[in-house]
């Protein structure tokens, strides 16, 4: 019986799927192209880097994002107990200093004696146990090797990521602290306050901005959380004042009152140096963010530690060339994280927990892991394998897709603590049930 297991990907699945395979006794050959060949979005060749956004979401028990990141530490994954300890300060979100969590993650691999690590590029798929867990910019020609095995369409996505601004540089007489509705003024969050003039003027640089690439989106092309801010505000002038920049909840100190629009800044790490744009994902030229994006009060003199960029992502028809287990049919070879569609942070941890567990399970004899679809992680795994999800879109983790709570038709937040409560209640029972891969499971 088979008792190693390479996994391509140094990523957020593959991280925790290697640490879990590791934990139990497995032997894993850890394969990482970075630093050898890097990719549009990576800047580190860190373990688990986060190449978009700080933020694993809400911590909320009654959403589904808070949920999820419930049900990973009760099955125990070594990820958001890592993303726990490196958070920086984001109101109800988890938000983690990036390179503390790589550095985490990255110490906690090395420190691993059944963990080898292999600096290189895999082109070919690996023979005998693997998981594959290469990331939405999985090598062209691994990701022609999977797509040849799998005979079905392989589907893409265009995502991008916010820019990063020196904290220093930032005009703190104009910028000021406050989450929305917090009136203290101690929140976790900086806003820059817009007046209708600024925002107007700002909202025209930004549609008429450069672009890196020219040609018009198709709108199946982009995935709706990652869309470009230039994107959103074509579709009407409103349309960042109602969402990314509703200043709703806020009160700008200098007047007293609501600002028209206000763009929120979140931190990078512990010690506040770095600041993410929130909601700023964009497709502009480097020069133009610099130009349009210092039209922001407040950002007038930002230095940029790193500026927004968009790349194209790619993942497969999961629920027609893949088994429930995510695995390709006739092969020890299974896939984990965003190339198989299931799409975010805390969701590519959980399929790389899955991935381990389902690994294990077979090389241990074991049945599958078939989580209820009730929890907020299972009803995630049911709709990536559903041969009725079509088209097949990345989709992250929520409560659209559990099944309905039967009876009394209830209100949003009650129907959404059903949900949760539900969810914990036959989770608990399943990981009690299922001893042989979770020992030490922490059931409430």
């Amino acid at each position: 019986m088979a008792e190693s297991v390479i996994v391509i990907g140094g990523g957020l699945a593959g991280s925790e799927c290697a640490l879990q395979l590791a934990d139990r006794g497995v032997d894993v050959t850890l394969v990482e192209q970075r630093p050898v060949a890097s990719t549009a979005a990576h800047h580190t060749d860190g373990f688990a880097e986060l190449v978009c956004s700080n933020s694993l979401k809400s911590t909320r028990h009654d959403s589904a994002a808070g949920l999820l990141k419930e049900e990973l530490s009760k099955m125990g994954s070594k990820l958001i107990s890592y993303a726990r300890e490196a958070a920086v300060p984001a109101g109800g979100a988890l938000a983690v200093d990036r390179k503390r969590f790589s550095d985490l993650v990255g110490e906690a691999i090395s420190n691993t004696e059944n963990i080898v690590v292999q600096r290189r590029v895999q082109t070919t798929l690996p023979e005998g146990p693997a998981v594959i867990a290469a990331g939405p910019l999985c090598g062209d020609e691994l990701f022609s090797a999977i797509a040849e095995k799998v005979g079905g369409d392989s589907l893409s996505f265009y995502d991008a990521a916010a820019p990063i601004v020196d904290a220093q540089t930032l005009d703190r007489d104009v910028v000021f602290s406050q989450s929305r509705y917090d009136d203290k003024g101690v929140g976790d969050y900086l806003n820059c306050p817009m007046d209708k003039e600024e925002y107007d003027a700002f909202y025209d640089a930004l549609i008429e901005a450069k672009r890196v690439v020219s040609k018009e989106f198709e709108q199946s092309d982009l995935f709706s959380a990652c869309q470009p801010v230039e994107e959103v505000a074509r579709t009407g002038r409103d349309s960042l004042r109602f969402g990314a920049l509703k200043p709703v909840g806020l009160v700008d100190p200098r007047t007293g009152r609501r600002p028209w629009a206000a763009v929120q800044l979140r931190s990078e790490n512990e010690a506040n140096t770095a600041y993410n744009l929130v909601g700023f994902q964009t497709n502009l030229t480097w020069g133009e963010q610099k130009r349009v994006f210092r039209m922001i009060p407040g950002l007038e003199n930002a230095d940029f530690f790193r500026y927004g960029v968009m790349h194209r992502n790619s993942f497969v028809d999961a629920p027609r060339v893949l088994d429930k287990t995510f695995a390709i049919p006739d092969t020890s070879v299974r896939l984990a994280g965003q190339i198989t569609g299931t799409e975010g942070y805390t969701e590519a941890i959980a399929s790389g927990l899955l991935a381990a567990l389902n690994t294990y399970a077979d090389l241990r004899g074991l049945p599958m892991v078939s989580l209820p679809p009730t929890s907020a992680f299972g009803s995630l795994v049911a709709y990536a394998t559903n041969p009725n999800t079509s088209p097949y879109q990345p989709m992250h983790v929520n409560f659209g897709l559990v099944p309905p709570i039967e009876g009394k038709r209830l209100k949003k937040r009650e129907r959404y603590q059903a949900y949760a409560d539900r969810a914990s209640t036959d989770l608990d029972e399943y990981l009690a049930s299922r001893r042989d891969l979770f020992p030490a499971a922490s059931v409430e």
